[in-house]
């Protein structure tokens, strides 16, 4: 992979910014503009690429940060623009540039995050049914649903204040990720657009993968460090061929990781191999952290439990694993 000077720049500034500031997502909008990446320079935003967008999630992985920037500066970005209403998007885009957050309601409780039977229904001017899920759907200032309609799935704009819409944040084994069911009652509802949720879903799926990557690569830097000063039979446990087998083991799926992470935004296909794969990756580093650790790896002190949850929670989002195979090895 190669990256561009401005890109390396970015990184750079990213995992500087996140050293330093306790809670990085104001600093992030306003002093490298991380939510205005993937918006058109048309609607206030940078019109970059989606590497340069992945390149910030790979660090936010790295950190496992919380914020909203995969539901808000991804998610409903471009769920916005795939809507093809350019008065919603001029309305709204520049305020998700500014980091504003958005959310995008979409999944059921059974969290595939389908393309077609989708979670919600609706009409000309109303939403009924449960989304689950919604990334940052608790605080979210602008709310999006995709709903069925007899004419497909069509995007929605619906007021968070209204009566007919209930917000209810979802205990999460990460904590580093909210997530909440958003239930709608005959919610009114402003319809944006016809809009195709499998290209969202993959683009969605090739950013997780770049967190995913940069959480493992994290995780297994951590490991390798440990491994060099935990000491037994009077020498760091490191030095022992074994793992040292192992450790190269890890240091192969990670650099694949990376690679299948970046590849993805060129074809569904690839985006289906990057969601199986990076999420596979990242749990076995996340589970080898964890037994080379021992008993510290339990602790609240010591980083590696929130590695396993992380792994654990994103493997799960967009849709299991499982459920993007057919993609990777069509039957038949």
């Amino acid at each position: 992979m190669t990256f561009t000077p401005e890109q390396d720049e970015l990184r750079a500034g990213v995992r500087k910014l996140l050293g330093r500031e306790a809670d990085p997502w104001p600093a992030l909008c306003g002093q490298i503009g991380v939510a205005a990446l993937a918006v058109p320079e048309r609607f206030g935003g940078l019109g970059a690429e989606i590497t340069d967008v992945q390149v910030v999630a790979e660090e936010l992985g790295r950190a496992l940060t919380d914020t909203p920037f995969l539901g808000s500066a991804v998610l409903a970005v471009h769920t916005l623009l795939a809507c093809g209403d350019e008065d919603a998007c001029a309305r709204l885009l520049p305020r998700l540039a500014e980091g504003t957050v958005g959310a995008v309601a979409w999944t059921g409780d059974e969290g595939s995050w389908p393309s077609t039977g989708l979670a919600c229904r609706g009409t000309e001017s109303t939403v009924d049914g449960s989304a689950h899920y919604v990334l940052y759907g608790d605080t979210a200032q602008i709310l999006l649903v995709l709903a069925e309609t007899g004419k497909g799935p069509t995007l929605y704009e619906v007021d968070t204040r209204e009566d007919g819409v209930r917000r209810v944040a979802v205990p999460a084994m990460d904590e580093s990720r909210a997530l909440a069911t958003i239930t709608f009652d005959h919610a009114p509802a402003r319809p944006l657009g016809p809009v195709d949720p499998a290209p969202i879903r993959d683009l969605a799926c090739a950013v997780l993968a770049a967190e995913q990557a940069g959480a493992a690569a994290r995780a297994l830097e951590l490991t390798v460090e440990y491994t060099g000063q935990r000491h037994q039979f009077g020498r760091p446990i490191g030095s022992f061929q074994a793992l040292k087998h192992r450790m190269a083991d890890l240091h192969v799926l990670v650099e694949t990781a990376r690679s299948a992470a970046y590849a993805a935004p060129e074809s569904p296909r690839l985006a289906a191999v990057a969601k199986v794969h990076c999420s596979e990756a990242l749990s076995t580093v996340a589970a080898e952290m964890i037994q080379l650790h021992g008993g510290i790896a339990a602790t609240w002190e010591h980083p590696a439990h929130r590695y396993f949850k992380r792994a654990h929670g994103a493997a799960q989002l967009f849709g299991a694993p499982h459920r993007h195979l057919p993609r990777v090895r069509p039957i038949g």
